[in-house]
């Protein structure tokens, strides 16, 4: 998934608007952006947009952010999606693989009650939302086969640290943050998922959108998160491989197949061993994914 939109689930309007915008995946919102009254429509909301548009064939994939375990919201929420079968939930302020697991449990009699198969709703876990996830990052490995992905997010950090601001005056953020992110990606790659990059909250910047982005995309994220439909094509812009990557990580895959037994094999006068064969590997199958292969 390159570009994850959310789309608050009490708006009907909102949610049919998004599934033109082209967004690989959609973040049906129950969380920050439903006040405590509209919980109830959001729940409803979900769950009838997901029994729309899950049969369609061509369709964007289908994630419920639903509210924290904490929070004694998310078992009415995973009630009235699960039947539905979201492809994800989104898991806000997760605390290490121990959340992952405690909510693989609940998805497990959910699916067990709805004749769904087990595992068959994946797990899109928030890491960095709260002082203590920063502390058990490293603990999502093997917590779950459900983990799909791992994501980071600021402005709940800021809150619970007391901070005044996250980024400075340039829009770069500050140096606590810097390590949540830092963080998720460690924590992705020791899981084997991939890494989503949070949102850019300044959506009307398309020059700061994509310069994060990139930033991003250089660091090993493989997504970005979406809080406007305008976002959407420069957020798949960037996390799309171009032609010349693509041409460049064809051509490691050929050599190293040429010559299995090698460790190391030249191309073009340039020296590449086998972490660079991973990571070709890799860059193919987003290229697949993103459908320019």
């Amino acid at each position: 998934m390159r570009s994850l939109l959310f789309v608050p689930a009490d708006s009907p309007d909102k949610l049919s608007k998004a599934l033109g915008c082209g967004a690989d995946a959609l973040i049906l919102d129950l969380e920050d952006s439903v006040a405590p009254e509209r919980k109830e429509a959001a729940r409803a909301g979900a769950a009838a947009f997901l029994a729309q548009v899950r049969p369609l064939q061509q369709r964007p994939r289908l994630v419920v952010r639903i509210n924290g375990l904490a929070t004694g919201l998310s078992d009415a929420d995973l009630d009235a999606v699960a039947s539905a079968r979201p492809d994800a939930v989104m898991l806000p302020k997760a605390e290490g693989g121990a959340a992952v697991v405690h909510l693989d449990a609940k998805l497990c009699a959910r699916e067990a009650l709805n004749g769904l198969d087990e595992g068959a709703i994946g797990i899109v876990a928030i890491a960095t939302e709260t002082a203590p996830a920063l502390f058990v990052a490293g603990t999502y490995r093997g917590a779950s086969p459900r983990l799909a992905a791992l994501t980071w997010g600021a402005e709940d950090l800021s809150a619970e640290l007391g901070a005044e601001a996250s980024r400075d005056a340039q829009g770069q953020f500050l140096d606590p943050y810097r390590l949540a992110r830092a963080l998720c990606l460690a924590a992705a790659a020791a899981a084997n998922v991939p890494a989503l990059d949070t949102v850019y909250v300044d959506f009307r910047n398309e020059a700061g959108l994509r310069r994060e982005c990139e930033e991003a995309r250089r660091d090993g994220f493989t997504g970005k998160m979406a809080i406007h439909p305008a976002q959407v094509a420069t957020i798949n812009d960037v996390f799309t491989p171009s032609p010349q990557a693509v041409a460049r990580a064809q051509a490691i895959v050929a050599a190293f197949a040429a010559e299995p037994g090698a460790g190391v094999i030249g191309i073009d006068g340039v020296m590449y061993d086998r972490p660079h064969l991973a990571k070709a590997e890799r860059l193919l199958a987003r290229a697949k994914a993103a459908g320019v292969m």
